[in-house]
């Protein structure tokens, strides 16, 4: 099983980040590799179980995922991957976030445990780590910077 830890700081409070992630179809608003999101069969975005039906920007691919945990008291989603272009099997991310107190900010932390070939692996690892999870840190923190 393959693993994946990213964290960073967003320079706002818990309540503001949450709010600007909590949708599961709001990512074409935060995350640069995301073209374009909708919930199949007319689902609640909060909804677990929802599947969230994406596109990647450049001819990425399309990507489906499910909705396994949905937590507003404890600051976190889970999903899982149905469909991807991404050659992995057993895709499971968390995303959560926790308050820091000194300066008003907001600790984020995004995982994900996937099996795949390990000839794979690293880049992977790579990409799920800098190209998906990062990238999107960076633009959140760009976000509330600029507020």
């Amino acid at each position: 099983m393959s693993k994946v830890f990213t964290s960073s700081i967003i320079p706002a409070a818990l309540d503001k980040v949450w709010g600007k992630i909590r949708d599961f179809n709001v990512l074409p608003d935060w995350h640069p590799v995301v073209a374009d999101c909708y919930i199949e069969n007319d689902k609640a975005s909060d909804c677990v179980g929802c599947i969230r039906n994406f596109n990647l920007h450049d001819n990425g691919g399309n990507i489906r995922e499910r909705l396994l945990a949905l937590d507003d008291e404890k600051y976190y989603f889970t999903y899982c991957i149905l469909e991807s272009p991404m050659k992995v099997e057993n895709y499971i991310a968390t995303l959560s976030l926790l308050p820091i107190t000194d300066g008003n900010q907001t600790y984020a932390e995004w995982t994900a445990q996937f099996d795949c070939d390990v000839n794979d692996e690293a880049e992977l690892i790579e990409f799920i780590g800098n190209g998906v999870f990062q990238s999107g840190f960076n633009v959140l923190k760009a976000h509330f910077s600029n507020r």
